[in-house]
């Protein structure tokens, strides 16, 4: 009984300790919680820090949400944002899709206004460099509200199969992944492993853009455009580089054998987002969360009245006003400042206002 005794208060002992060293991670708030949060980016250069799946940025735009050639979805997430090189990227890739015979891009998630980990969804777009499109040709009109939060998308792969649903799919699909691979911004484009055989099994010609083109589970209905770490930001961790060759080799056949698509064997485990706390992201972050906010949101969308924006730190600094009358009705009813139906001219990176001196 002694021993019994002793065993036990030495386990107590031990729970005492264990309890008074628990890691910082169980009491402190999680990093999505408060990244999620935030409605609006920060006033400060445009910087990524960290990897794609572990990180956040500061200096961040949104992409209007209606544009000549584009239209943004699932508008209640909040997800327009992004390192301006990226959203740059897009509305250029916007228009140049339109010269290969595509109507117009819809627009899914890039990241969040400050980045870090979401609420749901992605692992990755923590850092201002990725953003999914949609395989989806945008429509000749302009979408309500009610219709950008609850359109399906559609997959281009046969139900219940590995293929692509050539019902579906059109040379114009080909031609938009092509155009999108030809920025040397560029790094990474992820699609179903069906459309990288599809790609394979078809282009013909110059095929050195397929390398940057890489099968990913899901992006079935849309294609996740991934850019390399941008100058200035020397806390941003760059992926591997990727493979040698066009990539339809066995790297590509592995994803057609049973191995890939195995049932998750702990389909339980909680995801890393759900694990995040502060510490677990670069220290930067810290610093990015309590930057001070731009005037407004029109101030910091991308492109306003047909012109690049930059970011105002208070109502003393010039803001760039948005357009009166966007030129289409359903759009009006939407928040000022998101609109883009002004001719929009090649223009460089827009970038933002330093933070401003203390007082």
């Amino acid at each position: 009984m002694r021993k019994i005794v002793g065993t036990a208060a030495a386990l107590l002992a031990a729970g005492t300790m264990i309890a008074a060293e628990l890691p910082a991670a169980q009491s402190e708030e999680l990093a999505k919680n408060l990244f999620g949060a935030e409605r609006l980016p920060s006033v400060a250069p445009a910087r990524s820090y960290g990897f794609y799946s572990k990180g956040c940025f500061s200096g961040g735009l949104a992409i209007a949400t209606d544009g000549p050639t584009w239209q943004a979805m699932r508008l209640s997430r909040n997800r327009r944002w992004g390192h301006p090189t990226m959203i740059a990227l897009i509305e250029q890739l916007s228009r140049d899709a339109t010269k290969v015979g595509w109507p117009g891009l819809m627009l899914g998630d890039i990241s969040q206004p400050r980045g870090g980990p979401m609420l749901s969804g992605h692992a990755s777009h923590q850092i201002g460099l990725d953003a999914d499109i949609w395989f989806t040709p945008m429509p000749n009109r302009r979408l309500s509200l009610s219709e950008r939060e609850n359109m399906p998308a559609v997959s281009m792969i046969k139900k219940g199969g590995l293929t692509v649903d050539d019902r579906l799919w059109t040379p114009a699909h080909a031609s938009l992944l092509k155009t999108a691979a030809s920025y040397p911004q560029v790094e990474r484009i992820l699609v179903h492993p069906g459309i990288k055989k599809k790609l394979c099994d078809t282009v013909k010609g110059d095929r050195s853009w397929l390398q940057k083109v890489r099968p990913f589970w899901g992006h079935d209905y849309h294609f996740h455009v991934r850019i390399g770490c941008q100058p200035g930001s020397i806390g941003c961790k760059a992926q591997a580089a990727t493979a040698a060759g066009d990539g339809c080799d066995k790297s590509l056949a592995w994803w057609f054998t049973e191995e890939p698509w195995r049932p998750n064997q702990n389909p339980d485990a909680p995801k890393a987002r759900d694990l995040m706390t502060m510490s677990s992201l670069p220290k930067e972050c810290r610093a990015v969360l309590g930057q001070p906010n731009p005037v407004s949101e029109a101030a910091v969308t991308y492109p306003v009245n047909g012109m690049a924006t930059t970011v105002a730190a208070s109502p003393a600094q010039p803001v760039i006003q948005p357009p009166a009358s966007v030129g289409a009705a359903s759009a009006a009813s939407l928040p000022a400042g998101i609109s883009a139906f002004a001719p929009t001219p090649d223009y460089g990176v827009p970038l933002p206002r330093p933070r401003p001196p203390q007082q």
